[in-house]
């Protein structure tokens, strides 16, 4: 029995128990185990067994519950990790290590040969996937399917040219037994870097974990790819994810012998809502003529513009303009072949200068919207959430709501974790637990938020915006009920346009009010509205406070 298999067996030898940090699954399906409620069950699972653990829970995939070896094929395997992710990103946690076994039909060891299924450990961990700091930026990438997204940032973080077919891409496509971080081919993540003397750091091989580990260690830069917006069901995840996940600039791609599309349109428009600088780079060029590249560039630069967004193509107008002009209403224009190499010298240097952007004002009053809460024994109640602006620090006193009838509840700092460890204080867009005296969890809800007891909080049912719809089979007249999700509110609510109706691609004015209860809404707040295939963004123009 080979040494490692010691792990497998350890974990089954301890077993599933009720305050314990070790589950069984036999397999996890996105049909069954993404389904309306059990995602939001096993996450909290999830995060019991990490709690239980002290940070750190283990599960056991391709076993039946009471601890025998079943097996399960490798696209099963895959699949369940795919969903375990995405279950510890729910649960603000992500996984670390994955190991895997290849089993017979008795369970015994097999090398390839006669091999039955795979049985594989997880370690799940408390805490982001991507630890950032001021020398660390993260690129969100979206675009249509097919458009070439993956094979660029293959591309990109080897340095190798892709053969036409989509070789590079393969590089993203994470095999269950290379995982790192709990980012799988679904959440396609590539790393690299640049060394302020000797110019980009690659790796050769982006499924080992030693290239990875090297370009850390060796880079005084470092830029992480992280597939915000890729698959329908993971969209609500990945709305709440952003911040989360920290992101500072966003990558959207258009197909040259494709050009935009209307998911073109919706990545675009929920990149924007979420307030990020763009490049919109443009792929496959060496698929077509000049004629039809200059096409394609002017069809971009209309739908910028449609968006309210000025296009900046870096052909025409140099790299330090698109340095110094990128932000939310400039969106760069970058020509790129991943099989050609042309223009990824371009995104290199975009991305070796562009600076951090702001994840939060730490001069402004202390600010956080609870994105989950959760009981820790002989601690209480905990709420956790991305500082939106501000510092807190341990024995803060403030206000936690609105409540159901719209009134705030003081409270007071116990403690605040962050990453699982005790800190004394924490600022503006750090990811935090933060401890709270005064309060059952039962009473925590995610949307609501914290504020000093200074602060005197107006929730408001209702307040106008300025929407823009991005997808709609007809369209929106009034009393439309999409789920509005701004900041950590997730909420239906009921949208009244100011000229009656709303077509898609329209923008215009329109009063929302929330269907069930109060939310602190401010002017400024992006927002994002979906329902089925219908989808929008918005900015909040006026509230009404005390609206009934």
């Amino acid at each position: 029995m080979p040494a490692d298999r010691a792990v497998l067996d350890r974990a089954i030898e301890r077993g599933e128990e009720e305050g314990g940090s070790v589950e069984f699954k036999e397999r996890l399906t996105r049909t069954v185990h993404l389904s309306d409620g059990r995602l939001e069950s096993l996450a909290a699972q999830l995060r019991h067994r990490v709690l239980s653990g002290d940070g750190e829970a283990t599960y056991v995939v391709g076993v039946t519950d009471d601890g025998g070896i079943a097996g399960i094929s490798p696209d099963a395997f895959s699949e369940s990790m795919d969903v375990l992710s995405l279950l510890a990103e729910e649960a603000g946690a992500h996984i670390d290590d994955v190991t895997t076994w290849g089993v017979g039909p008795d369970g015994a060891d097999r090398d390839g040969e006669g091999e039955h299924g795979i049985v594989g450990v997880a370690t799940v961990r408390e805490g982001a996937v991507l630890d950032t700091d001021d020398e660390h930026i993260v690129v969100g990438t979206a675009g249509h399917v097919d458009h070439g997204k993956s094979t660029l940032v293959g591309s990109l973080v080897t340095g190798d040219p892709d053969d036409g077919e989509g070789g590079t891409r393969s590089f993203l496509d994470v095999q269950p037994h290379e995982m790192e971080r709990g980012l799988s081919a679904d959440l396609s993540y590539g790393v690299y870097g640049f060394d302020d003397d000797a110019g980009p750091v690659r790796m050769d091989n982006p499924h080992r974990k030693a290239d990875r580990a090297g370009v850390v260690e060796r880079a005084d830069r470092l830029v992480s790819f992280v597939d915000t917006v890729g698959h329908e069901p993971w969209l609500r995840t990945t709305i709440r994810g952003l911040v989360g996940q920290k992101l500072d600039y966003g990558l959207l791609v258009v197909a040259a012998d494709d050009g935009p599309t209307k998911t073109t349109r919706e990545h675009l428009g929920i990149l924007l809502a979420t307030e990020l600088p763009t490049i919109v780079a443009i792929t496959k060029a060496d698929m077509v003529d000049d004629e039809r590249l200059a096409e394609v560039e002017r069809e971009v630069e209309r739908l910028l513009r449609g968006a309210d967004r000025a296009p900046l193509s870096v052909a025409r107008h140099g790299v330090e303009a698109a340095i110094d002009e990128i932000s939310e209403q400039v969106v760069p224009i970058v020509t790129t072949s991943a099989v050609t190499m042309e223009g990824l010298q371009v995104l290199d240097e975009l991305f070796h200068r562009l600076p951090k952007t702001e994840s939060g004002a730490v001069a402004e009053r202390f600010t956080m919207y609870v994105d989950r809460s959760y009981n820790v024994k002989g601690v209480g109640a905990v709420a956790s959430g991305t500082i939106r602006s501000g510092t807190v620090a341990a024995g803060d006193e403030l206000l936690l709501g609105p409540m159901q009838d719209g009134s705030f509840r003081g409270v007071e700092v116990r403690s605040i974790e962050m990453h699982y460890h005790r800190v004394d204080e924490a600022t503006a867009g750090r990811i935090v637990g933060i401890a709270l005296k005064n309060v059952r969890e039962a009473d925590i809800e995610r949307g609501m938020v914290l504020l000093p007891r200074s602060a005197d909080p107006e929730p408001v049912r209702e307040f106008e915006a300025e929407v823009m719809v991005l997808n709609h089979p007809t369209r929106i007249d009034e009393g439309y009920e999409p789920v509005v999700h701004l900041e950590t509110v997730s909420e239906a609510a009921a949208i009244y346009p100011e000229d009656g109706q709303l077509l898609p691609g329209d923008t215009g004015r329109a009063r929302l009010r929330f269907k069930f209860r109060p939310y602190l809404v401010e002017e400024g707040q992006r927002f994002v509205f979906r329902e089925g295939q219908s989808k929008g963004v918005g900015t909040v123009t006026d509230v009404h406070p005390g609206a009934e």
